[in-house]
């Protein structure tokens, strides 16, 4: 699945439920959006490329802020025009931050510190220093040493806003091990802590002699993924793994001994010890086989969505009941296109319980209900469709020729064929209500994009905006929808990255300059 194919979901860090407001809070905060989502849509609304600036290192986007630099450079976008908010000092190579997280302050929660109510970049360095950055000025609030026994990489939340997971890169052992056949028992570890105030949970080492031969694990939702290359992904209880395997309980900033050496929980150079090592296998909850471990839990009542483990089943679905593995009623989707890249599928993050099946020229949405007179069986069904703006020709098989002859084309298009329409990103704006989806045409040598707003509960058009820049399909793409901005961010050949910003503006019939700038 190429990086311009896959929905932004994911990089929803909370939503912001309604329900966290006091009542009469609540309904300010319900109109103040309906007002924000009428103005978006209504037709005399425009959306005008306000900003555009160049990088030479990643640009990573999330709640109104832009980081370039690996974190280092950060500029608010809610501005008319944006602004520089902090650039940290210069640091070495070893130094510099590998991932990040954005922690916002939940509502109605009470912290000591007065810098606790802020939002936070929560930082990975390169030298295995977890941080608590300030998101407004810059300043590290926190920093704690993870550990020297391995190289921790990647940072991603367990539960929303509560609890995070840092994966280490995986261990492949020395070259020389390597050639000599000796595999490393130890495949990753996974450091989980609370945030806000931060305390340890454990760090867990992910064990070959205890798993098998297995390729990946990850955290989620306090559930344990384990997977292999043979497709089969198993789920485990972290803790319940917690509770049987964890060797000693160990607190942020406070003494301990362990293997023979004293130090500090946390601090250089002591670290943290790897306290959770399973002895024996844990007790399965869920396992199931998947082409390329692809495997997804979601709906009312819960259901997942695995495609069959052979190669020849790449791009059927099926969605099954978690209880008991039956196939729902039509819970095997299969969008018939013929397209370079396969199409895709994920339950709806607006919490329905729906499903979003993105193909070249069509979006599904499907929803799940209850078979009636069968309330123990559930079946798929379309809530609406949208399609891609393609007319038919009658004579698209025919072309003249410079002389005039008319000659019978012996081939046919690709659905994601450059020349028609093709759906490349879905993503779904919680706070609005909207879905967005972006369309790309080739017109003659450059390809033309526009961001459409649909509405999320019937998939009715509310609004197009076309992107002014040209979209070249070979390159990776993000686009972002947050309230009154749209932000898309491109990758190019040689490590070369641009940032468009779009803002929301009346029209007063008066062309404005799109302003060009270099971060």
């Amino acid at each position: 699945m190429g990086p311009t194919r896959k929905p932004n979901v994911c990089r929803r860090l909370s939503h912001r439920a309604l329900g966290c407001f006091s009542r009469d809070a609540g309904v300010v905060q319900r109109t103040n959006l309906g007002i924000l989502r009428e103005l978006v849509c209504q037709e005399s609304t425009k959306f005008k490329n306000v900003w555009t600036t160049h990088s030479k290192s990643p640009i990573a986007y999330e709640r109104g802020r832009i980081y370039f630099d690996n974190y280092r450079c950060c500029v608010s976008s809610i501005a008319s025009k944006p602004r520089k908010l902090y650039e940290m000092p210069k640091c070495s190579k070893s130094e510099k931050i590998e991932d990040a997280l954005l922690w916002e302050c939940p509502v109605g929660e009470i912290f000591s510190n007065p810098s606790d109510y802020k939002s936070s970049l929560i930082a990975l360095t390169a030298h295995n220093w977890l941080l608590r950055i300030s998101a407004t000025t810059g300043k590290i609030l926190e920093k704690i040493y993870l550990a020297s026994y391995c190289k921790f990489r990647y940072l991603s939340w367990d539960t929303p806003q509560e609890v995070i997971a840092v994966k280490s890169a995986q261990n492949k052992g020395s070259a020389m091990a390597r050639q000599a056949g000796i595999q490393q028992p130890v495949l990753l570890y996974l450091a989980v802590f609370r945030v806000l105030p931060f305390s340890l949970v454990g760090i867990l080492e992910i064990n070959k002699k205890i798993f098998g031969n297995i390729t990946d694990a990850t955290l989620s939702h306090g559930i344990l993924i384990v997977m292999y290359s043979s497709g089969l992904v198993r789920l485990y209880s972290f803790q319940a793994i917690t509770e049987q395997f964890m060797q000693q309980k160990l607190d942020l900033g406070c003494a301990c001994r362990w293997g023979g050496t004293t130090g500090t929980v946390g601090e250089a150079p002591f670290g943290i010890p790897c306290n959770i090592k399973i002895t024996d296998t844990p007790p399965l909850l869920f396992e199931v086989s998947s082409l390329e471990s692809a495997f997804q839990i979601g709906g009312h009542p819960w259901h997942y969505i695995i495609t069959p483990n052979k190669k020849k089943q790449k791009g059927v679905f099926h969605i099954c009941a978690l209880k008991d593995n039956s196939l729902a009623k039509n819970g095997i989707q299969e969008m018939e296109c013929c397209s370079l890249e396969s199409d895709w599928i994920y339950f709806h993050p607006d919490a329905s319980g729906r499903i979003i099946h993105v193909g070249p020229n069509q979006v599904k949405v499907l929803k799940l209900s209850e078979i009636e007179n069968n309330s123990s069986r559930h079946q798929i069904s379309e809530d609406f469709v949208i399609l891609a703006n393609r007319e038919k020709n009658k004579n698209e098989n025919l072309t003249v020729t410079a002389s005039g002859r008319v000659v019978k084309k012996t081939f046919n298009l690709l659905d994601d064929d450059p020349e028609q329409e093709t759906f490349k990103i879905v993503d779904y704006e919680d706070e609005l209500d909207l879905l967005s989806v972006v369309a790309v045409t080739q017109i003659d040598a450059e390809g033309k994009a526009h961001l459409d707003f649909h509405c999320n509960e019937y998939g009715t058009l509310l609004k197009s905006i076309p992107l002014v820049e040209s979209w070249d399909v070979t390159y990776s793409h993000e686009v972002y929808f947050d309230r009154d901005l749209v932000l898309h961010i491109e990758q190019k050949p040689n490590r070369v990255f641009s940032c468009y910003v779009y803002q929301m503006v009346c029209d007063t019939g008066e062309e404005e300059e799109t302003i060009n700038r270099s971060c």
